[in-house]
């Protein structure tokens, strides 16, 4: 006989709810809610090194720590270089796809951003950073508890990963779950009733809540996997603005389905692995930033005027060193780069305070400083965004004067 115990082994879709561990399942039709804000969290794990990603061509230390690495200037012979921002800073040449986002000021960056934790531990820093609070130990995520009562959102996808697991980040005592694969979701033919029945009698009051969540999430996904999958509307003027890519794309046109379909999203992660590149850098990252560039502007267009109400956040766990090493890469470090985009977004401008490449300037005489905590800028994005009070999402964080990332509405 197949279990309770069993149909959630056999899953396809993660659910948090009330507190208690993620289950598995496989989900099915629901009814739509209304458009309403979302911010999309997007995790570069593995440390991006945001020296090569925005570069500060106008540092003549940049290119005395990476003679063998350090991306050229912009405007060189020959075109195909990287993309001048404002005379100091360059987009690396494979975010080509996010130059119009760039010029159409959707899409900002901020540089010397970080977590104020000194760790190169990638477990650590990735638990601070998604958590979002100074305790590695902490057991809810930040873009949980930005999740208020569930008063005028009922929607059990109101937190959305889209993944195998369901993330630190997502983790709490709001219903939140994690979607691997809508083509592969399906409900179990007749085991299906019989299993939301037992759950809708079970005598535990949060196995019966969790039951509840859970099966209406099943319904709501199935509806969305049954929906015809819309091709991407041509670029404006021909331009090459990107086209999904690789998992992390396949990841994004997934949630851009969950998010038209009007099915209640307010928050969203999705992660992207592979940039912890201690040997032979370049290339490598020129592979993965173009999947990164192309699926983050696919999904954009994806979105049309719906990113009227979406905005997107990248970070990644800490840079990496000033300095190339010797195999024609870079070890671990602290300050990085953070990236905004979306239709609220004040874009085209680089932010936060720049330290400096200079020995006297560098973190601990080896890393780019950190002027901007990571915690300022997701608190902004929460507080203007979402309207939700940033010391409940970051508790014991005082967040420092606003960077006007956003505009108010």
């Amino acid at each position: 006989m197949r279990t309770r115990r069993w149909f959630l082994r056999t899953s396809g879709l993660a659910v948090g709810a009330l507190g208690t561990p993620y289950a598995w399942i496989k989900p099915a039709a629901g009814q739509g809610l209304p458009s309403r804000k979302v911010l999309v969290a997007v995790l570069q794990r593995g440390a991006a090194d945001g020296l090569n990603i925005v570069i500060p061509f106008a540092e003549k230390r940049y290119y005395q720590l990476r003679p063998g690495i350090g991306i050229a200037m912009p405007g060189q012979p020959g075109g195909g270089g990287p993309i001048d921002l404002d005379g100091k800073f360059a987009f690396h040449q494979a975010l080509q796809a996010l130059r119009p986002l760039w010029d159409a000021k959707q899409l900002a960056v901020v540089h010397a951003v970080g977590s104020p934790h000194t760790s190169r531990s990638h477990a650590d820093a990735q638990a601070y950073m998604e958590s979002g609070t100074a305790d590695t130990r902490t057991a809810d995520g930040w873009l949980n508890r930005t999740l208020a009562r569930p008063s005028e959102n009922p929607s059990p996808l109101r937190g959305v990963a889209v993944g195998a697991t369901l993330p630190l980040a997502l983790r709490g005592d709001r219903s939140t779950v994690a979607v691997d694969d809508l083509a592969k979701f399906q409900t179990i033919g007749e085991a299906y009733p019989i299993m939301e029945r037992l759950y809708a009698r079970a005598g535990d009051a949060r196995l019966k809540s969790n039951g509840a969540a859970m099966f209406e999430a099943v319904k709501k996904i199935d509806a969305i996997r049954q929906q015809p999958v819309t091709p991407l509307p041509p670029a404006p003027n021909g331009v090459n603005n990107g086209f999904y890519q690789g998992e992390f794309g396949r990841r994004l046109q997934q949630l851009a389905r969950m998010i038209k379909s009007d099915v209640g999203v307010e928050v969203a992660f999705v992660d992207i692995d592979g940039w912890d590149h201690h040997a032979n850098e370049n290339g490598q990252l020129q592979n993965i930033l173009n999947q990164f560039s192309a699926s983050l502007a696919a999904f954009s267009r994806d979105l049309g005027d719906r990113m009227a109400d979406v905005v997107i956040v990248t970070m990644s766990e800490f840079g990496r060193t000033a300095a190339e090493n010797g195999n024609a890469g870079t070890d671990h470090g602290h300050g990085g780069v953070m990236m905004v985009m979306g239709g609220p977004v004040r874009g085209g401008s680089v932010y936060g305070k720049w330290p400096g490449l200079e020995q006297e300037q560098l973190f601990e005489g080896r890393d780019l400083a950190v002027t901007t905590d990571y915690r300022d800028v997701l608190s902004e994005l929460v507080r203007v965004h979402l309207g939700q009070n940033p010391q409940q999402v970051f508790p014991g964080h005082k967040a420092g004067a606003p960077l006007g990332l956003l505009r108010s509405v």
